[in-house]
């Protein structure tokens, strides 16, 4: 990674786009302090990381892996997600609270005594959500979040990126998943040879050709539906899309005709 600038604020969502090797995961890991950068100064609620152990980064900056595998190591989902707070010496009401709360909005609640390897994959992933949301870190970063998820985790998903914004978390999603950027993320940050293409609201990223272009990315269904019909400056909805194309089939004089 070179030359890379970025500043997330507390509340905002934000999501960071690229293909494999672009730098994302990369920079990600010098966000909560896996590594440490040889160069430049990465700082998080205003400490330098090189100040800090990766073990105390990590009360700050909640990482959730792309591999749920990589985190999960106890016997019950119940246990996975309270595990971390046993080291914040909470009382056994706080914790238990934190790990209700934790499971619930993550879809967890009738799986507390079950072994998290007995849960398929895309559940067990939710775990791990649930594990870093329990610890209740100021910055939450989501590694791939979506990647094997059916509609409903998707939304679940969705969901839960916007809970922790509301909270006034700084949220990044590392993701491929263009559709879910488009249509839950605010903010856009397109990588690519470990340097930042460009940063700016979807709306605009979703509609920038030279910069996803640069980045090997496509444009998501409805922005790429869009482009081709001349309508980029509707935005990213499919609401708007709609009322434009209705709109311009009035204006030539064209009939409408309402589905049942």
């Amino acid at each position: 990674m070179r030359g890379v600038t970025l500043a997330v604020a507390d509340g905002e969502s934000v999501a960071v786009i690229g293909q494999n090797g672009a730098g994302k995961t990369t920079m990600s890991k010098m966000i909560n302090g896996l590594l440490k950068p040889s160069t430049g100064t990465v700082r998080v609620d205003g400490v330098d990381t090189r100040e800090r152990t990766a073990a105390q980064t990590a009360r700050v900056v909640g990482y959730v892996f792309q591999n749920p595998d990589d985190q999960i190591f106890h016997s019950t989902v119940a246990g996975e997600i309270s595990y971390g707070l046993k080291r914040l010496k909470l009382d056994p009401e706080e914790s238990r609270r934190r790990v209700e709360e934790a499971a619930t909005l993550c879809g967890l609640a009738g799986s507390l005594e079950e072994n998290p390897y007995d849960l398929p994959l895309s559940v067990r992933k939710f775990v791990t959500i649930a594990l870093v949301i329990a610890l209740d870190p100021p910055v939450l970063i989501l590694d791939e979040p979506t990647a094997g998820q059916d509609l409903a985790g998707l939304e679940r998903i969705a969901a839960i990126v916007g809970e922790m914004s509301g909270r006034g978390k700084a949220v990044l999603t590392i993701t491929h998943d263009m559709e879910f950027v488009a249509e839950n993320v605010a903010r856009v940050v397109v990588m690519a040879k470990g340097q930042v293409v460009t940063d700016g609201p979807a709306e605009r990223i979703f509609y920038d050709h030279e910069a996803l272009a640069a980045a090997r990315l496509n444009q998501p269904v409805l922005a790429e539906l869009a482009s081709a019909l001349g309508a980029e400056q509707v935005g990213l909805g499919a609401d708007a899309l709609a009322e434009w194309v209705l709109a311009r089939r009035r204006g030539a004089g064209g009939s409408t005709t309402r589905l049942r």
